[in-house]
Protein backbone atom coordinates (compact mmCIF):
# COMPACT_ATOMS: atom_id res chain seq x y z
CA UNK A 1 0.00 0.00 0.00
CA UNK A 2 2.79 2.19 0.98
CA UNK A 3 4.56 1.61 -2.25
CA UNK A 4 2.34 2.71 -4.38
CA UNK A 5 1.51 6.00 -2.92
CA UNK A 6 5.08 6.75 -2.84
CA UNK A 7 5.48 5.87 -6.62
CA UNK A 8 2.16 8.27 -7.21
CA UNK A 9 4.30 10.84 -5.29
CA UNK A 10 7.34 9.70 -7.43
CA UNK A 11 5.60 9.93 -10.63
CA UNK A 12 3.38 13.51 -9.88
CA UNK A 13 6.08 16.15 -8.53
CA UNK A 14 3.28 18.94 -8.86
CA UNK A 15 0.77 18.43 -6.58
CA UNK A 16 -2.74 19.84 -5.79
CA UNK A 17 -3.58 18.50 -2.19
CA UNK A 18 -7.02 18.78 -0.81
CA UNK A 19 -7.81 17.88 2.84
CA UNK A 20 -10.46 17.29 5.31
CA UNK A 21 -11.34 16.91 8.72
CA UNK A 22 -10.26 13.44 8.73
CA UNK A 23 -6.37 15.07 9.01
CA UNK A 24 -7.27 16.73 11.86
CA UNK A 25 -8.95 14.51 13.86
CA UNK A 26 -6.06 12.79 15.40
CA UNK A 27 -5.67 15.95 16.58
CA UNK A 28 -8.24 16.28 19.11
CA UNK A 29 -10.80 17.92 16.47
CA UNK A 30 -13.69 15.18 15.66
CA UNK A 31 -14.96 15.09 12.36
CA UNK A 32 -18.53 15.54 10.88
CA UNK A 33 -19.14 12.25 9.17
CA UNK A 34 -18.59 8.80 9.53
CA UNK A 35 -16.66 6.10 7.28
CA UNK A 36 -19.96 5.71 5.22
CA UNK A 37 -20.57 9.76 4.78
CA UNK A 38 -23.32 9.73 6.93
CA UNK A 39 -23.25 12.58 9.95
CA UNK A 40 -22.41 11.77 13.44
CA UNK A 41 -23.96 14.25 14.80
CA UNK A 42 -27.16 16.97 14.09
CA UNK A 43 -26.24 18.58 10.95
CA UNK A 44 -23.93 21.76 11.64
CA UNK A 45 -25.50 25.74 11.70
CA UNK A 46 -26.36 26.88 8.69
CA UNK A 47 -25.36 30.58 7.24
CA UNK A 48 -29.25 31.37 6.73
CA UNK A 49 -30.05 30.69 10.52
CA UNK A 50 -27.00 32.62 11.68
CA UNK A 51 -27.55 35.77 9.63
CA UNK A 52 -31.10 35.88 10.14
CA UNK A 53 -32.32 33.58 13.61
CA UNK A 54 -31.07 35.78 17.10
CA UNK A 55 -31.64 32.23 18.55
CA UNK A 56 -29.31 30.50 16.29
CA UNK A 57 -26.73 32.92 16.55
CA UNK A 58 -26.81 32.78 20.57
CA UNK A 59 -26.86 28.84 20.55
CA UNK A 60 -23.60 28.91 18.20
CA UNK A 61 -21.62 31.21 20.43
CA UNK A 62 -22.46 29.58 23.29
CA UNK A 63 -20.92 26.36 21.96
CA UNK A 64 -18.03 28.14 20.45
CA UNK A 65 -17.68 29.56 24.10
CA UNK A 66 -17.62 25.92 25.25
CA UNK A 67 -15.37 24.31 22.26
CA UNK A 68 -13.12 27.02 21.45
CA UNK A 69 -10.53 26.11 23.89
CA UNK A 70 -9.96 22.64 22.49
CA UNK A 71 -9.60 24.02 19.10
CA UNK A 72 -7.15 27.14 20.14
CA UNK A 73 -5.42 24.15 22.33
CA UNK A 74 -4.65 21.20 19.24
CA UNK A 75 -1.54 21.02 17.49
CA UNK A 76 -0.59 19.43 14.19
CA UNK A 77 -0.35 16.26 13.96
CA UNK A 78 1.95 13.66 11.62
CA UNK A 79 -0.44 13.84 8.64
CA UNK A 80 -0.09 18.16 8.96
CA UNK A 81 3.61 17.88 9.22
CA UNK A 82 4.12 15.62 6.44
CA UNK A 83 2.25 17.25 4.16
CA UNK A 84 4.27 20.59 5.15
CA UNK A 85 7.67 18.31 4.46
CA UNK A 86 6.26 17.30 0.85
CA UNK A 87 5.80 20.99 0.30
CA UNK A 88 9.66 21.62 1.58
CA UNK A 89 10.31 19.14 -0.91
CA UNK A 90 8.98 21.13 -3.70
CA UNK A 91 6.06 18.85 -4.45
CA UNK A 92 2.76 20.40 -3.71
CA UNK A 93 1.68 23.58 -6.14
CA UNK A 94 -1.39 24.42 -3.37
CA UNK A 95 -2.47 22.96 -0.78
CA UNK A 96 -6.06 23.40 -0.56
CA UNK A 97 -7.94 22.79 2.59
CA UNK A 98 -11.59 22.29 3.74
CA UNK A 99 -10.71 22.94 7.48
CA UNK A 100 -10.58 25.84 9.28
CA UNK A 101 -8.04 24.74 12.17
CA UNK A 102 -5.04 26.71 10.58
CA UNK A 103 -3.10 23.30 11.56
CA UNK A 104 -1.52 23.26 8.48
CA UNK A 105 0.20 26.53 8.54
CA UNK A 106 1.43 26.10 11.93
CA UNK A 107 3.05 22.96 10.97
CA UNK A 108 4.45 24.81 8.04
CA UNK A 109 2.47 24.62 4.73
CA UNK A 110 2.85 28.00 3.16
CA UNK A 111 0.98 27.63 0.27
CA UNK A 112 -2.65 26.77 1.47
CA UNK A 113 -5.82 28.17 0.45
CA UNK A 114 -8.29 28.27 3.90
CA UNK A 115 -11.34 27.20 1.21
CA UNK A 116 -13.74 27.81 4.48
CA UNK A 117 -12.36 30.24 6.09
CA UNK A 118 -10.27 30.15 9.64
CA UNK A 119 -11.75 29.89 12.69
CA UNK A 120 -9.34 31.86 14.49
CA UNK A 121 -10.99 35.01 13.46
CA UNK A 122 -13.82 37.05 13.93
CA UNK A 123 -14.95 39.57 11.36
CA UNK A 124 -18.10 42.33 11.64
CA UNK A 125 -20.74 42.16 9.45
CA UNK A 126 -21.26 45.72 9.39
CA UNK A 127 -17.54 47.42 9.31
CA UNK A 128 -15.85 44.56 8.54
CA UNK A 129 -13.87 45.16 11.34
CA UNK A 130 -11.27 41.99 12.02
CA UNK A 131 -10.30 40.68 15.99
CA UNK A 132 -8.57 37.41 16.71
CA UNK A 133 -11.09 34.45 18.00
CA UNK A 134 -8.90 34.39 21.56
CA UNK A 135 -9.71 38.32 22.10
CA UNK A 136 -13.92 37.83 21.53
CA UNK A 137 -13.44 34.45 24.23
CA UNK A 138 -12.30 36.83 26.72
CA UNK A 139 -15.40 38.98 25.73
CA UNK A 140 -17.68 36.39 25.84
CA UNK A 141 -16.08 35.16 28.99
CA UNK A 142 -16.70 38.01 30.62
CA UNK A 143 -20.58 38.47 29.25
CA UNK A 144 -21.36 35.31 30.69
CA UNK A 145 -19.45 34.68 34.06
CA UNK A 146 -21.39 31.94 35.11
CA UNK A 147 -21.25 29.55 31.76
CA UNK A 148 -18.64 27.23 31.85
CA UNK A 149 -15.86 27.93 28.88
CA UNK A 150 -13.78 24.90 27.82
CA UNK A 151 -16.10 22.59 30.04
CA UNK A 152 -17.84 20.39 27.18
CA UNK A 153 -17.50 17.87 25.11
CA UNK A 154 -15.92 19.23 21.55
CA UNK A 155 -17.67 19.05 18.37
CA UNK A 156 -16.29 19.16 14.82
CA UNK A 157 -14.72 22.96 14.28
CA UNK A 158 -14.58 24.86 17.71
CA UNK A 159 -18.24 23.59 18.17
CA UNK A 160 -19.32 21.35 21.34
CA UNK A 161 -22.48 20.02 23.41
CA UNK A 162 -24.18 22.34 25.78
CA UNK A 163 -27.33 22.82 27.40
CA UNK A 164 -30.16 24.24 26.04
CA UNK A 165 -30.40 26.54 29.49
CA UNK A 166 -27.30 27.78 29.28
CA UNK A 167 -28.37 28.81 25.26
CA UNK A 168 -31.24 30.57 26.88
CA UNK A 169 -28.71 32.50 29.62
CA UNK A 170 -25.97 33.53 26.68
CA UNK A 171 -25.38 36.67 26.08
CA UNK A 172 -23.42 37.49 22.96
CA UNK A 173 -21.49 40.58 22.15
CA UNK A 174 -21.57 42.74 19.11
CA UNK A 175 -18.56 44.71 17.12
CA UNK A 176 -16.70 46.98 19.54
CA UNK A 177 -16.43 49.79 16.56
CA UNK A 178 -19.78 49.90 15.18
CA UNK A 179 -22.33 47.28 17.24
CA UNK A 180 -22.50 45.72 14.40
CA UNK A 181 -23.15 41.81 14.29
CA UNK A 182 -19.73 39.63 14.91
CA UNK A 183 -18.98 36.04 12.93
CA UNK A 184 -16.63 34.20 12.61
CA UNK A 185 -14.25 34.33 9.47
CA UNK A 186 -15.70 30.98 7.89
CA UNK A 187 -17.99 29.83 5.70
CA UNK A 188 -21.22 27.92 7.31
CA UNK A 189 -22.81 25.27 5.52
CA UNK A 190 -25.17 26.49 3.12
CA UNK A 191 -22.99 29.56 2.58
CA UNK A 192 -21.45 31.21 -0.50
CA UNK A 193 -17.08 30.04 -1.01
CA UNK A 194 -15.78 33.38 -2.36
CA UNK A 195 -14.78 32.74 -5.53
CA UNK A 196 -11.04 33.73 -5.79
CA UNK A 197 -10.13 31.07 -3.45
CA UNK A 198 -12.28 28.47 -5.60
CA UNK A 199 -10.26 29.87 -9.03
CA UNK A 200 -6.94 30.13 -7.36
CA UNK A 201 -7.65 26.18 -6.63
CA UNK A 202 -8.60 25.75 -10.30
CA UNK A 203 -5.74 27.57 -11.71
CA UNK A 204 -3.14 25.66 -9.18
CA UNK A 205 -4.59 22.23 -10.70
CA UNK A 206 -4.49 23.64 -14.11
CA UNK A 207 -0.46 23.41 -13.47
CA UNK A 208 -0.34 20.65 -11.83
CA UNK A 209 0.52 16.74 -12.35
CA UNK A 210 -1.78 15.50 -10.14
CA UNK A 211 -4.26 15.87 -6.81
CA UNK A 212 -4.18 13.97 -3.87
CA UNK A 213 -6.89 14.08 -1.30
CA UNK A 214 -6.34 13.26 2.35
CA UNK A 215 -8.90 13.12 4.69
CA UNK A 216 -11.57 14.03 3.30
CA UNK A 217 -15.37 12.22 2.13
CA UNK A 218 -16.22 14.96 -0.65
CA UNK A 219 -19.61 15.33 0.51
CA UNK A 220 -19.46 18.84 -0.08
CA UNK A 221 -19.64 20.19 -3.47
CA UNK A 222 -16.98 22.81 -2.51
CA UNK A 223 -14.46 20.40 -2.01
CA UNK A 224 -15.73 17.97 -4.21
CA UNK A 225 -15.90 20.45 -7.61
CA UNK A 226 -11.53 20.20 -7.74
CA UNK A 227 -11.83 16.37 -8.44
CA UNK A 228 -14.40 16.88 -10.95
CA UNK A 229 -11.97 19.70 -12.41
CA UNK A 230 -8.91 17.35 -11.92
CA UNK A 231 -11.20 14.76 -13.68
CA UNK A 232 -12.22 17.04 -16.94
CA UNK A 233 -8.37 17.66 -16.87
CA UNK A 234 -6.63 13.96 -17.44
CA UNK A 235 -5.34 14.90 -14.13
CA UNK A 236 -4.98 11.16 -11.86
CA UNK A 237 -6.76 11.48 -8.48
CA UNK A 238 -5.31 9.87 -5.10
CA UNK A 239 -7.64 9.78 -2.66
CA UNK A 240 -6.15 8.63 1.21
CA UNK A 241 -9.20 8.54 3.25
CA UNK A 242 -10.43 5.70 5.93
CA UNK A 243 -13.88 5.30 4.50
CA UNK A 244 -15.62 5.81 1.29
CA UNK A 245 -15.73 9.04 -0.59
CA UNK A 246 -17.71 10.56 -3.41
CA UNK A 247 -14.86 10.41 -5.65
CA UNK A 248 -13.92 7.21 -5.09
CA UNK A 249 -15.06 6.50 -9.04
CA UNK A 250 -12.97 8.98 -10.09
CA UNK A 251 -9.76 8.00 -8.07
CA UNK A 252 -6.36 6.47 -10.12
CA UNK A 253 -5.75 5.37 -6.60
CA UNK A 254 -7.29 4.93 -2.81
CA UNK A 255 -6.29 4.05 -0.32
CA UNK A 256 -8.34 3.16 2.56
CA UNK A 257 -6.29 4.27 5.78
CA UNK A 258 -5.16 6.59 8.43
CA UNK A 259 -3.67 9.35 6.60
CA UNK A 260 -0.73 10.12 8.86
CA UNK A 261 0.97 6.56 8.78
CA UNK A 262 0.78 6.54 5.44
CA UNK A 263 1.48 10.34 4.50
CA UNK A 264 4.97 9.85 6.79
CA UNK A 265 5.82 6.53 5.22
CA UNK A 266 5.31 7.90 1.28
CA UNK A 267 7.15 11.71 2.13
CA UNK A 268 9.94 9.69 3.84
CA UNK A 269 10.63 7.41 1.25
CA UNK A 270 10.31 10.10 -1.06
CA UNK A 271 12.78 12.07 0.90
CA UNK A 272 15.34 9.27 0.83
CA UNK A 273 15.16 8.82 -3.04
CA UNK A 274 15.63 12.10 -3.65
CA UNK A 275 19.08 12.44 -1.32
CA UNK A 276 20.50 9.12 -3.21
CA UNK A 277 19.49 10.93 -6.21
CA UNK A 278 21.72 13.66 -5.31
CA UNK A 279 24.21 11.41 -3.91
CA UNK A 280 25.09 10.00 -7.05
CA UNK A 281 25.33 13.19 -8.99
Amino acid sequence: MHKRFTEFLRRHPRLVVLTGAGVSAHSGIPTYRDDEGRWLRAEPIQHQDFLTREQARKRYWCRSLAGWPAVQAARPNAAHRALARLEALGRVELLITQNVDRLHQRAGSRAVVDLHGRLDRVVCLDCLHQVQREQLQDRLALANPELPAGQASARPDGDADVADEWVERMSVPNCERCDGMLMPDVVFFGGSVPRARVQRGLDALAAADALLVVGSSLQVYSGFRFCRYAAELGLPIAILNPGRTRADELASLKISAACGPVLEAGVAALARAGSAGLAEV
